[in-house]
């Protein structure tokens, strides 16, 4: 894995080279899924930690959740959406 050397460890780099000779990939191909994935993970948190605080500014409480979803679901179809 050219230029992985010095960013993973040799026990990571030796799971990577396993898995992408598994999976008939190249070890390039399961890092890049990888940093992929973790992005999506930090985005989607990021945006949860946003939304929350909104909900908290707004007075919405965790147990109104299925009553404002029940809610949206009725003004959609009223809607047509």
């Amino acid at each position: 894995m050219t230029g992985t050397n010095t960013i993973l460890s040799d026990a990571l780099r030796q799971e990577v080279e396993d898995l992408a000779r598994q999976q008939n990939r190249q070890p390039a191909d399961i890092l890049a899924e990888a940093v992929r994935r973790y992005a999506g993970v930090q985005r989607l948190e990021r945006f949860a930690a946003r939304a929350g605080k909104h909900a908290r500014k707004l007075g919405i409480k965790q147990k109104d959740v299925p009553r404002l979803i029940d809610e949206a679901r009725r003004e959609n179809e009223i809607r047509g959406h």
